[in-house]
């Protein structure tokens, strides 16, 4: 019986891309469905046999390890040229959606508080 291996929803191509590879490379049998049209499945890397699985899970394991050491190398270069994103850089170039965001996190707290108000009257 197939076993799920990866959950695409939010993936980068290029990280879906390498899994396929690592797969193909290691001769694991495996298949892919697509997200569905609406968005209510988000497609999936299947290991095709069950035998499998545990060789390929051992193997993913190993490359998001890598993968993460690779971002969190990239990210400490950026933060040491100061080319890293703050807060500040994102509200500079997109004032609008920050205002946008901040107002919207002000009407959910005012909803939230609303019963109390009205409830201490």
């Amino acid at each position: 019986m197939s076993k799920l291996l990866m959950n695409l929803r939010h993936v980068p191509e290029d990280e879906a891309d390498d899994v396929r590879a690592m797969l193909d490379a290691h001769k694991i049998g495996f298949y892919e469905t697509r997200p569905s049209r609406w968005g209510i499945s988000s497609g999936g890397i299947w290991i095709a046999d069950a035998a499998e699985f545990p060789q390929a899970k051992r193997l993913m394991a190993e490359y998001q390890a890598k993968r993460q050491a690779q971002a969190r190398a990239e990210y400490e270069a950026a933060k040491r040229d100061g080319t890293a994103e703050t807060f500040w850089t994102v509200a500079r170039a997109q004032p609008l959606r920050v205002l946008l965001t901040f107002l919207a996190i002000l009407f959910l707290l005012g909803l939230v508080a609303l019963p109390v108000v009205l409830l201490s009257r």
